[in-house]
């Protein structure tokens, strides 16, 4: 008679807190740098570089666009190779050496971020890119061994409190290392702040990530195999694949639910990876704005991290996921209502002409967002503040040696004035505002007086694209009746992600872990990951094509159908047949009898 074993293992609490603090170094990766301060670098550089797009393999590319694909190409690596990654890795114990090596990775193509400005303009943005890219890499690929040391860090009944601390520590520790970048941003002038932002969020990574590796042991693996060459390891990776694949029946509802996850994971992650770059770009917020919205956003989930896991013990696992799904589907809804409230006020426009009763003239000045998104370098704007020049608030960037290059005067400098007596230039000026400009003006005062013209690519410009009926409405309705301007508008939506992030994310790796065999644990969490890093293809991919083809509000909705798919796919997923399928599995594997 075979023995009999209890497959499930109690927690050690120092391997869980290491585990959590992986999460706790990491997310500096995914705040600071994805999120929250290099979007907005990124996005002001490439428009410095190209205006608000250029063109790529035929294609006119705007910053979001390039932004999406970049997120697009990092994740494509790690989705062909994580499942052949799982099956080698549930065999050797090497689980934690591949988390060492691709934190090493990331963490130091995240560092290397820093180093843009070393570049010409034409340049720093396609380094931004490279190296982005390469930071995704290992930020995915150890996300897939990370995971799969989940169902090795305690029972199943402990699986739901384990990884919902876990991104609690991933929310707090990121919140607090973007407070830091937030106080050195407002507070520090000077071009080393956000290379410094950059390279301090590679340090805090890999850093925490040091007390995983010393806290966290390698999983056990019976009857370990040697090692093989990459040609053994190969052949043996795909013919485990093959045998995987024809095991669909005994694993009918984890193979299920790992197909609603593929659709409302690549929604959720779709809206994080993409907010930073959605809000600067189309709705025009600032970087403090968003890195203020990004940090409550912090807060706000780590403690609904653990709320949700309250929530599932009273409930279920199934029901507390299935419930945070459908409020996503309201939060992305909400964000295509997002509008730029109408400019009201003369200190609201990009363009300013103010009229001075003792000069006789109008003073020309810059407000304060157009001067953080700046005058682009290519040809089309460049041409246009060189035909203005003398009217426009504008000046010679010295560093240029070979092309004369204009930027906005800062307007915090009492020094710089443009004073201007040709009312006519103003006139003509105000004829430029056409399809193709994404500024605005306004005259106060003088014979001029109350001349306002706006571009069509202003952010507070509605009307043309196939959804901005929903905006336009909403924001006549709502958001103007109540004064709530796009911070408050971003805030409000921002705080309500917050809420459902941590729980959706710790609860669909949880039910995961607990139908998982904890003797496949690697292969089957690097299905998880292929299925993750697909959907992290799919999502930004599809923003970036349908952005394209008509807007980005229009992209925002295909990421909307693909939460409400992975919603409704839930209603197939037993949750207890799955587990029973696992501890089946263990049993078998492990030459068992399993008690009922």
């Amino acid at each position: 008679m075979s023995d009999i074993i209890e497959l499930d293992r109690a927690s050690d609490p120092q391997a869980v807190r290491g585990y959590a603090f992986y999460d706790w170094g990491k997310s500096a990766f995914e705040t600071s740098v994805t999120t929250a301060i290099l979007p907005p670098w990124f996005a002001y550089i490439f428009l410095k570089a190209n205006g608000l797009e250029t063109t790529i393999l035929g294609s006119d590319v705007t910053a979001d666009a390039a932004w999406a694909f970049a997120v697009t190409g990092g994740a494509l690596l790690v989705a062909i190779l994580a499942p052949s990654f799982g099956v080698i890795a549930d065999r050797r114990a090497i689980k934690m050496w591949w988390l060492r090596i691709l934190t090493y990775l990331g963490a130091g193509a995240t560092f290397l971020l820093a180093f843009a400005p070393m570049f010409e303009v034409s340049r720093q943005w396609v380094w931004l890119i490279i190296m982005f890219l390469m930071a995704n890499v290992g930020l995915n690929g150890a996300g897939v061994f990370y995971n799969a040391l989940l169902p090795h860090m305690g029972t199943d009944d402990e699986m739901d409190g384990i990884s919902n601390k876990a991104f609690a520590f991933g929310y707090l520790g990121g919140g607090i290392l973007l407070l830091i970048h937030l106080g050195m941003v407002m507070g520090i002038t000077g071009d080393w702040v956000i290379p410094f932002v950059m390279a301090s969020s590679g340090v805090w990574w890999l850093g925490f990530a040091m007390l995983t590796f010393a806290w966290v042991p390698e999983p056990p693996i019976e009857n370990e195999m040697e090692s093989l060459g990459i040609r053994e390891s190969a052949s043996l990776a795909i013919k485990e694949l093959r045998k995987t694949f024809g095991q669909v029946d005994r694993f009918r509802t984890l193979f299920i639910y790992m197909l609603a996850y593929f659709f409302f994971i690549d929604g959720i992650n779709s809206v994080t990876a993409l907010a930073g770059i959605y809000g600067v770009t189309v709705l025009g917020l600032t970087t403090t704005a968003l890195i203020l919205t990004i940090l409550v956003i912090q807060f706000v989930a780590a403690p609904c991290a653990i709320a949700f896991t309250k929530l599932a013990e009273k409930t279920s696992t199934h029901y507390a996921l299935t419930f945070s799904l459908v409020m996503w589907v309201v939060v992305v809804l909400g964000a295509m209502s997002f509008a730029p409230l109408t400019l009201d006020e003369h200190e609201e426009y990009d363009i300013q002409y103010t009229w001075d009763d003792e000069t006789s003239a109008y003073e020309a000045s810059v407000g304060a967002s157009a001067y953080e998104h700046g005058l682009s370098e290519d040809d089309e704007e460049q041409s246009w503040a060189s035909e203005y020049a003398g009217i426009l608030p504008i000046s010679v960037n010295e560093d240029y040696d070979e092309r004369v290059i204009y930027e906005f005067d800062d307007p915090e400098d009492d020094e710089s004035s443009t004073t201007v007596t040709d009312t006519s230039r103003i006139s003509a000026l105000a004829q430029t505002f056409d399809e193709n400009s994404r500024f605005s003006m306004s005259v106060q005062g003088g014979a001029l007086g109350g001349t306002t013209a706006l571009g069509e690519n202003h952010p507070t410009s509605l009307g043309d694209g196939p959804l901005d009926a929903i905006p336009d409405a909403v924001r006549s309705a709502v958001w103007e009746p109540l004064g709530m301007g796009v911070f408050w508008q971003f805030l409000l939506l921002g705080c309500m992600a917050g809420a459902l992030l941590g729980g959706s994310q710790g609860l669909s790796r949880s039910i995961f872990g607990q139908m998982v065999p904890e003797t496949r644990s690697a292969e089957f969490f690097g299905f998880f990951g292929f299925f993750g890093k697909v959907a992290a293809l799919m999502g930004p991919l599809l923003y970036g094509v349908m952005t394209i083809m008509y807007d980005s509000r229009v992209g925002i909705a295909s990421i909307c159908v693909l939460i409400i798919i992975g919603t409704l796919m839930m209603r197939l997923v037993d949750v207890e047949d799955g587990r029973r399928a696992a501890m089946e599995e263990d049993a078998r594997n492990r030459g068992l009898t399993m008690e009922s």
